[in-house]
Protein backbone atom coordinates (compact mmCIF):
# COMPACT_ATOMS: atom_id res chain seq x y z
CA UNK A 1 0.00 0.00 0.00
CA UNK A 2 1.36 3.28 -1.00
CA UNK A 3 1.99 5.82 1.78
CA UNK A 4 -0.71 8.76 2.41
CA UNK A 5 0.90 11.20 0.68
CA UNK A 6 1.32 9.53 -2.07
CA UNK A 7 -2.16 8.55 -2.51
CA UNK A 8 -3.48 11.91 -2.18
CA UNK A 9 -0.54 13.36 -4.67
CA UNK A 10 -1.75 10.56 -6.95
CA UNK A 11 -5.28 11.94 -6.64
CA UNK A 12 -4.67 15.34 -7.55
CA UNK A 13 -2.33 14.47 -10.14
CA UNK A 14 -5.35 12.29 -11.78
CA UNK A 15 -7.92 15.47 -11.43
CA UNK A 16 -5.13 17.45 -13.03
CA UNK A 17 -4.49 14.91 -16.22
CA UNK A 18 -8.35 14.47 -16.88
CA UNK A 19 -8.26 18.50 -16.43
CA UNK A 20 -10.96 18.80 -13.76
CA UNK A 21 -8.61 21.16 -12.17
CA UNK A 22 -7.85 23.31 -15.53
CA UNK A 23 -4.15 25.49 -15.71
CA UNK A 24 -4.21 28.79 -13.64
CA UNK A 25 -7.17 26.95 -10.97
CA UNK A 26 -6.52 26.98 -7.50
CA UNK A 27 -5.61 23.72 -5.89
CA UNK A 28 -6.60 22.41 -2.50
CA UNK A 29 -4.88 23.89 0.42
CA UNK A 30 -2.79 21.82 3.23
CA UNK A 31 -5.96 22.21 5.48
CA UNK A 32 -8.72 21.60 2.84
CA UNK A 33 -6.51 18.14 1.85
CA UNK A 34 -6.49 17.10 5.42
CA UNK A 35 -9.93 17.77 6.36
CA UNK A 36 -11.22 15.80 2.81
CA UNK A 37 -8.38 12.66 2.79
CA UNK A 38 -8.67 12.70 6.75
CA UNK A 39 -4.77 13.09 7.04
CA UNK A 40 -2.11 15.22 8.76
CA UNK A 41 -1.38 18.29 7.35
CA UNK A 42 2.61 16.69 7.14
CA UNK A 43 0.87 14.72 4.37
CA UNK A 44 -0.91 16.83 2.71
CA UNK A 45 2.10 19.03 2.34
CA UNK A 46 3.96 16.20 1.46
CA UNK A 47 1.50 15.64 -1.11
CA UNK A 48 1.98 19.14 -2.52
CA UNK A 49 5.48 19.19 -2.37
CA UNK A 50 5.63 16.57 -4.77
CA UNK A 51 3.43 17.88 -7.13
CA UNK A 52 5.61 21.25 -6.78
CA UNK A 53 8.50 19.09 -7.59
CA UNK A 54 7.21 17.79 -10.57
CA UNK A 55 6.07 21.12 -12.23
CA UNK A 56 2.45 20.41 -12.02
CA UNK A 57 1.69 22.98 -9.51
CA UNK A 58 3.36 26.25 -7.71
CA UNK A 59 2.82 28.06 -4.89
CA UNK A 60 2.32 31.98 -4.66
CA UNK A 61 3.04 33.05 -0.98
CA UNK A 62 -0.28 34.28 0.96
CA UNK A 63 -2.46 33.12 -2.13
CA UNK A 64 -2.36 29.86 -2.41
CA UNK A 65 -0.96 26.66 -4.87
CA UNK A 66 -2.21 26.33 -8.11
CA UNK A 67 -2.14 24.26 -11.63
CA UNK A 68 0.75 24.84 -14.04
CA UNK A 69 -0.11 26.42 -17.56
CA UNK A 70 2.17 23.31 -18.86
CA UNK A 71 1.05 20.24 -16.85
CA UNK A 72 -2.20 19.38 -18.87
CA UNK A 73 -0.37 19.63 -21.95
CA UNK A 74 0.28 15.26 -22.07
CA UNK A 75 -1.92 13.37 -21.01
CA UNK A 76 0.32 11.18 -20.24
CA UNK A 77 2.16 13.67 -17.97
CA UNK A 78 5.70 13.89 -19.51
CA UNK A 79 7.20 15.37 -16.17
CA UNK A 80 10.51 13.96 -15.25
CA UNK A 81 9.85 12.03 -11.93
CA UNK A 82 11.66 12.77 -8.61
CA UNK A 83 10.59 11.11 -5.60
CA UNK A 84 13.79 11.97 -3.80
CA UNK A 85 13.28 13.44 -0.54
CA UNK A 86 15.05 16.34 0.62
CA UNK A 87 16.96 15.69 4.40
CA UNK A 88 18.00 18.41 6.79
CA UNK A 89 20.85 17.63 8.79
CA UNK A 90 21.50 19.17 12.17
CA UNK A 91 24.93 18.73 14.08
CA UNK A 92 26.91 21.07 16.62
CA UNK A 93 29.91 21.59 14.46
CA UNK A 94 32.25 19.37 12.17
CA UNK A 95 35.53 19.75 14.41
CA UNK A 96 34.88 16.55 16.57
CA UNK A 97 35.80 13.33 15.00
CA UNK A 98 32.98 11.56 15.90
CA UNK A 99 30.49 14.04 14.84
CA UNK A 100 32.56 14.12 11.07
CA UNK A 101 32.08 10.65 10.67
CA UNK A 102 28.25 10.24 11.94
CA UNK A 103 27.71 13.29 9.20
CA UNK A 104 29.92 11.09 6.30
CA UNK A 105 27.65 7.90 6.75
CA UNK A 106 24.33 9.74 6.24
CA UNK A 107 26.09 11.25 3.09
CA UNK A 108 27.27 7.92 2.07
CA UNK A 109 23.71 6.02 3.18
CA UNK A 110 21.92 8.80 1.36
CA UNK A 111 23.59 8.55 -2.37
CA UNK A 112 21.16 8.30 -5.03
CA UNK A 113 18.35 7.73 -2.25
CA UNK A 114 17.71 11.98 -0.89
CA UNK A 115 19.77 15.01 -1.07
CA UNK A 116 20.51 16.48 2.20
CA UNK A 117 21.35 19.62 3.83
CA UNK A 118 23.53 20.65 6.46
CA UNK A 119 23.37 23.23 9.35
CA UNK A 120 25.92 23.50 12.18
CA UNK A 121 24.75 25.05 15.41
CA UNK A 122 28.00 25.69 17.27
CA UNK A 123 26.03 23.59 19.89
CA UNK A 124 24.03 26.82 20.37
CA UNK A 125 20.50 26.41 21.22
CA UNK A 126 19.17 28.76 19.47
CA UNK A 127 20.85 28.28 16.31
CA UNK A 128 19.64 24.65 16.52
CA UNK A 129 16.13 26.19 16.48
CA UNK A 130 16.69 29.03 13.66
CA UNK A 131 18.19 25.69 12.09
CA UNK A 132 15.05 23.26 12.68
CA UNK A 133 12.64 26.62 11.02
CA UNK A 134 14.57 27.15 8.28
CA UNK A 135 15.46 23.87 7.00
CA UNK A 136 11.08 23.51 7.72
CA UNK A 137 10.28 25.84 5.77
CA UNK A 138 12.55 25.69 3.02
CA UNK A 139 10.76 22.48 2.24
CA UNK A 140 12.77 19.47 3.38
CA UNK A 141 10.94 16.43 4.10
CA UNK A 142 12.39 15.87 7.49
CA UNK A 143 15.35 16.22 9.81
CA UNK A 144 17.78 14.41 11.49
CA UNK A 145 18.99 16.00 14.72
CA UNK A 146 22.10 15.76 16.53
CA UNK A 147 20.83 17.99 19.32
CA UNK A 148 22.92 20.33 21.05
CA UNK A 149 24.22 19.88 24.83
CA UNK A 150 21.41 20.79 26.65
CA UNK A 151 19.23 19.37 29.53
CA UNK A 152 15.65 20.34 27.98
CA UNK A 153 14.77 20.12 24.47
CA UNK A 154 13.10 23.63 22.88
CA UNK A 155 10.34 24.59 21.50
CA UNK A 156 11.02 23.57 17.94
CA UNK A 157 11.53 20.01 18.98
CA UNK A 158 8.17 19.61 20.62
CA UNK A 159 6.24 21.29 17.41
CA UNK A 160 7.56 18.82 15.51
CA UNK A 161 6.40 16.10 17.77
CA UNK A 162 2.90 17.29 18.15
CA UNK A 163 2.89 17.92 14.45
CA UNK A 164 4.40 14.48 13.73
CA UNK A 165 6.45 16.23 11.89
CA UNK A 166 9.59 12.88 10.61
CA UNK A 167 12.39 13.63 12.35
CA UNK A 168 15.04 11.25 14.01
CA UNK A 169 17.41 12.01 17.22
CA UNK A 170 21.13 10.86 17.31
CA UNK A 171 23.65 10.34 19.61
CA UNK A 172 21.20 11.39 22.61
CA UNK A 173 17.60 12.18 23.13
CA UNK A 174 15.37 14.10 25.58
CA UNK A 175 13.59 12.84 28.73
CA UNK A 176 9.58 12.82 27.76
CA UNK A 177 10.34 13.35 24.28
CA UNK A 178 8.37 10.27 22.11
CA UNK A 179 11.06 10.69 19.22
CA UNK A 180 12.44 7.88 17.28
CA UNK A 181 16.66 8.24 17.88
CA UNK A 182 19.92 5.94 17.06
CA UNK A 183 22.20 6.26 19.60
CA UNK A 184 25.15 4.34 21.30
CA UNK A 185 24.18 2.13 24.40
CA UNK A 186 26.35 4.31 26.70
CA UNK A 187 25.36 2.40 29.82
CA UNK A 188 26.60 -0.73 28.31
CA UNK A 189 29.38 0.77 26.93
CA UNK A 190 30.47 2.72 30.25
CA UNK A 191 30.52 -0.63 32.32
CA UNK A 192 32.40 -1.96 29.44
CA UNK A 193 35.19 0.56 30.05
CA UNK A 194 35.04 0.71 33.29
CA UNK A 195 35.41 -3.09 34.07
CA UNK A 196 38.34 -3.19 31.31
CA UNK A 197 40.01 -1.18 34.18
CA UNK A 198 39.03 -3.40 36.71
CA UNK A 199 40.39 -6.23 35.12
CA UNK A 200 43.58 -4.54 34.88
CA UNK A 201 43.47 -4.62 38.89
CA UNK A 202 42.35 -0.69 39.15
CA UNK A 203 40.57 0.35 42.44
CA UNK A 204 40.70 3.91 41.92
CA UNK A 205 39.49 5.17 39.17
CA UNK A 206 39.12 9.17 38.03
CA UNK A 207 35.71 9.73 36.22
CA UNK A 208 36.39 12.95 33.84
CA UNK A 209 33.29 14.51 32.61
CA UNK A 210 32.09 17.75 31.11
CA UNK A 211 30.51 20.34 32.67
CA UNK A 212 27.21 20.24 31.10
CA UNK A 213 26.68 16.45 32.75
CA UNK A 214 22.90 16.51 32.10
CA UNK A 215 22.59 15.30 28.69
CA UNK A 216 21.20 11.57 28.52
CA UNK A 217 24.50 10.95 26.50
CA UNK A 218 27.12 11.87 29.65
CA UNK A 219 24.03 10.86 32.25
CA UNK A 220 23.69 7.20 30.49
CA UNK A 221 27.53 6.99 30.73
CA UNK A 222 27.92 8.29 34.69
CA UNK A 223 24.72 5.29 35.35
CA UNK A 224 26.68 2.82 33.30
CA UNK A 225 30.08 3.27 35.23
CA UNK A 226 27.57 3.10 38.69
CA UNK A 227 26.02 -0.09 37.37
CA UNK A 228 29.34 -1.75 37.05
CA UNK A 229 30.54 -1.08 40.76
CA UNK A 230 27.01 -2.59 41.68
CA UNK A 231 26.99 -5.33 39.78
CA UNK A 232 30.80 -5.93 41.59
CA UNK A 233 29.84 -4.98 44.78
CA UNK A 234 32.41 -2.47 44.89
CA UNK A 235 32.00 0.74 46.68
CA UNK A 236 32.05 4.04 44.81
CA UNK A 237 33.85 6.80 45.39
CA UNK A 238 32.41 9.83 44.34
CA UNK A 239 34.83 11.69 45.42
CA UNK A 240 37.68 10.41 42.70
CA UNK A 241 35.13 12.19 39.76
CA UNK A 242 35.38 15.67 38.81
CA UNK A 243 32.78 16.97 35.73
CA UNK A 244 33.48 20.72 35.97
CA UNK A 245 35.15 20.65 32.74
CA UNK A 246 33.88 22.74 29.90
CA UNK A 247 36.67 22.62 27.17
CA UNK A 248 35.13 19.91 25.32
CA UNK A 249 32.30 21.30 25.36
CA UNK A 250 30.58 23.26 22.19
CA UNK A 251 32.44 26.51 21.02
CA UNK A 252 28.99 28.34 21.67
CA UNK A 253 29.85 27.32 25.63
CA UNK A 254 33.49 27.08 25.34
CA UNK A 255 35.12 29.57 22.95
CA UNK A 256 36.57 31.78 25.66
CA UNK A 257 37.95 28.72 27.64
CA UNK A 258 41.62 27.81 27.50
CA UNK A 259 42.71 24.11 27.58
CA UNK A 260 44.65 25.28 30.52
CA UNK A 261 41.97 26.35 32.17
CA UNK A 262 40.87 22.49 32.66
CA UNK A 263 44.56 20.93 32.16
CA UNK A 264 44.79 22.88 35.76
CA UNK A 265 41.61 21.53 36.95
CA UNK A 266 42.91 17.98 36.22
CA UNK A 267 45.74 18.13 37.86
CA UNK A 268 44.61 19.66 41.03
CA UNK A 269 42.35 16.40 40.69
CA UNK A 270 45.23 14.44 40.57
CA UNK A 271 47.08 15.88 43.28
CA UNK A 272 44.37 15.87 45.81
CA UNK A 273 43.91 12.33 45.13
CA UNK A 274 47.21 10.97 44.47
CA UNK A 275 45.73 7.17 44.28
CA UNK A 276 44.13 7.28 41.49
CA UNK A 277 45.63 5.04 39.07
CA UNK A 278 43.35 5.22 36.23
CA UNK A 279 40.83 7.76 34.60
CA UNK A 280 37.65 7.22 32.63
CA UNK A 281 37.56 10.28 30.67
CA UNK A 282 33.55 10.12 28.96
CA UNK A 283 34.88 11.99 26.07
CA UNK A 284 37.97 12.10 23.63
CA UNK A 285 38.91 15.79 24.00
CA UNK A 286 38.73 15.32 28.21
CA UNK A 287 41.21 12.30 27.20
CA UNK A 288 43.97 14.41 25.53
CA UNK A 289 43.59 16.82 28.39
CA UNK A 290 44.26 14.47 31.23
CA UNK A 291 47.31 13.13 29.31
CA UNK A 292 48.70 16.64 29.21
CA UNK A 293 47.70 17.40 32.70
CA UNK A 294 49.19 14.15 33.55
CA UNK A 295 52.80 14.86 31.75
CA UNK A 296 52.68 17.78 33.49
CA UNK A 297 53.08 16.53 36.56
CA UNK A 298 55.76 14.32 35.91
CA UNK A 299 53.33 11.32 35.42
CA UNK A 300 54.09 8.80 32.75
CA UNK A 301 51.02 7.44 30.88
CA UNK A 302 50.30 4.17 31.50
CA UNK A 303 53.27 3.21 33.63
CA UNK A 304 52.11 5.76 36.13
CA UNK A 305 48.73 6.74 35.28
CA UNK A 306 46.19 4.79 33.06
CA UNK A 307 43.86 6.53 30.78
CA UNK A 308 40.68 5.26 28.61
CA UNK A 309 38.20 7.04 27.11
CA UNK A 310 35.26 7.19 24.49
CA UNK A 311 36.39 7.28 20.81
CA UNK A 312 39.94 8.48 19.37
CA UNK A 313 41.13 10.85 16.47
CA UNK A 314 41.72 8.20 13.73
CA UNK A 315 44.40 10.65 11.80
CA UNK A 316 47.05 9.75 14.66
CA UNK A 317 50.25 10.10 12.83
CA UNK A 318 52.05 8.80 15.94
CA UNK A 319 50.98 5.56 15.75
CA UNK A 320 50.30 6.24 19.83
CA UNK A 321 46.35 5.95 20.96
CA UNK A 322 44.32 6.15 23.90
CA UNK A 323 42.52 2.36 24.76
CA UNK A 324 38.91 3.70 23.79
CA UNK A 325 35.67 2.41 23.15
CA UNK A 326 35.13 2.91 19.32
CA UNK A 327 31.25 3.67 18.84
CA UNK A 328 29.91 2.72 15.54
CA UNK A 329 29.72 5.78 13.52
CA UNK A 330 28.60 4.39 9.65
CA UNK A 331 25.72 2.24 11.73
CA UNK A 332 24.30 4.94 13.17
CA UNK A 333 24.31 7.44 10.23
CA UNK A 334 22.80 4.67 8.30
CA UNK A 335 19.98 3.83 10.73
CA UNK A 336 19.33 7.19 11.15
CA UNK A 337 18.95 7.79 7.30
CA UNK A 338 17.01 4.44 7.28
CA UNK A 339 14.47 5.10 9.79
CA UNK A 340 13.93 8.73 8.90
CA UNK A 341 13.09 7.30 5.26
CA UNK A 342 10.49 4.64 6.79
CA UNK A 343 9.10 7.47 8.66
CA UNK A 344 9.01 9.59 5.57
CA UNK A 345 7.13 7.20 3.29
CA UNK A 346 4.42 7.16 6.31
CA UNK A 347 5.71 4.75 8.86
CA UNK A 348 4.46 6.24 12.12
CA UNK A 349 6.44 3.75 14.63
CA UNK A 350 8.50 5.25 17.04
CA UNK A 351 12.21 3.44 17.16
CA UNK A 352 14.76 3.56 19.75
CA UNK A 353 17.97 1.43 18.43
CA UNK A 354 21.05 1.53 20.82
CA UNK A 355 24.53 0.29 19.07
CA UNK A 356 27.12 -1.55 21.09
CA UNK A 357 30.91 -0.10 20.93
CA UNK A 358 34.34 -1.93 20.23
CA UNK A 359 36.91 -1.65 23.18
CA UNK A 360 40.54 -1.00 21.17
CA UNK A 361 43.19 -1.82 24.03
CA UNK A 362 45.63 1.01 22.88
CA UNK A 363 48.93 2.48 24.84
CA UNK A 364 47.65 4.27 27.52
CA UNK A 365 46.43 1.59 29.96
CA UNK A 366 48.28 -1.31 31.95
CA UNK A 367 47.47 -3.96 34.61
CA UNK A 368 48.70 -3.03 37.76
CA UNK A 369 48.33 -6.45 39.62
Amino acid sequence: MEPLYKQVYQSIKKNIINGQYAAGDRVPSEKELSDSFQVSRITSKKALELLVSEGLVFRQRGKGTFVSEDSTDNPENDVKETNKFLVGLIVPDLDDSYVSKVVSSIEEAANHRCFVILKRTNGSIDKEADAIRQLIDFGVDGLILYPAHAEHYGSEILKMVITEYPFVLIDRTFKGVAAAFVSTDNIRAAQQGINHLFELGHEYVGVLGPATAETTTVVDRFNGILRAYEEQNRIVNRQLWCSDLKKSLPSSISKDIKPEHDVEIIKEHLQKHPEITAIFALEYNIAVLAKRAAEELGLRIPEDLSIICFDAYDNNLSGWEFTHLRQNEKEMGRLALNRLLEMMNGSSSIKKEFLDVELIEGDSTRPIH
